[in-house]
């Protein structure tokens, strides 16, 4: 069965039919979702749906976009939530300076905030990084080196994800492999073992091809897989039936 490594049904796009689909995910082959959380509202919420869902995990972060909006009462908050029951990561926590919604320095003291969380609740970690490889890589060198994760929507060069599996993480990679413009992710996936690379979704966004720019769902997630095996010239089900128990594997599941 399919697991979605890293998925947001909180978000209002999916407020008119969220039950209806997810109660659909087991016939379009999906088994596993992971719930991830971005705002600091959502952390809440995500710890909730898992509870609801039998299929759904939760992980619980501060996306670096909103890092703006921690204190350390809500900070302590999130390390509770960590505790609750079918919360397996710390996430999605990282850098953006594309969007440059918060300093550099803010996000960076965040990003190593939760990662020292990470370590002290033994935790792996979902992180985002866009624009950021150099700080990125820098700081989880420094401070997340023997921690289980993820770098999540991987965007950079097949020579650095290499250097990231050798560090024990693993590549999330999602409908961006399917894009025509998406050829540094194409390298990135026929370089690395499959054993490294767990699916994932973020879904509603970045469909993967033939929806591209339409609200995306798990049950996409199969166009990534399709083109994950031919990239790698395997069958579909072991791309299917590998990132699942890489995932497992990741999240301790």
């Amino acid at each position: 069965m399919i697991f979605d490594s890293h998925a947001h049904y909180d978000d209002k796009q999916f407020d008119d039919d969220r039950d209806d689909l997810l109660c659909s995910m087991r016939e379009n082959g999906v088994g596993t979702v992971v719930n991830v959380s971005a705002t600091y509202e959502s952390c809440e919420r995500v710890v909730d749906m898992a509870q609801k869902y039998p299929f759904m995990y939760a992980a619980v972060g501060i996306h670096p976009d909103e890092v703006g909006s921690l204190d350390e009462q809500r900070f302590a908050r999130i390390k509770e939530l960590l505790k609750k029951d079918k919360v397996v990561a710390v996430g999605e926590i990282g850098l953006d300076y594309y969007w440059d919604n918060e300093s550099h320095e803010l996000q960076k003291e965040w990003f190593i905030r939760q990662l020292d969380l990470a370590r002290e609740l033994d935790l792996p970690v979902n992180i985002h990084s866009r624009e950021a490889a150099k700080d990125t890589m820098g700081i989880i060198k420094e401070h997340g080196m023997g921690l289980d994760g993820v770098i999540h929507c991987y965007s950079y060069s097949k020579e650095m994800a290499e250097e990231y599996v050798k560090m024990g993480y693993c590549i999330g990679v999602g409908g961006v492999v399917t894009f025509k413009n998406g050829r540094r992710l194409k390298e990135t996936v026929e370089t690395l073992p499959l054993t490294s690379i767990v699916l994932e979704t973020d879904c509603p966004y970045l469909a993967p091809e033939p929806y591209r720019g339409r609200r995306n769902d798990s049950s996409y997630i199969k166009y990534a897989a399709e083109e994950i095996a031919r990239l790698k010239g395997i069958s579909y089900e072991e791309v299917v039936s590998q990132t699942e128990e890489n995932a497992r594997r990741l999240y301790r599941i």
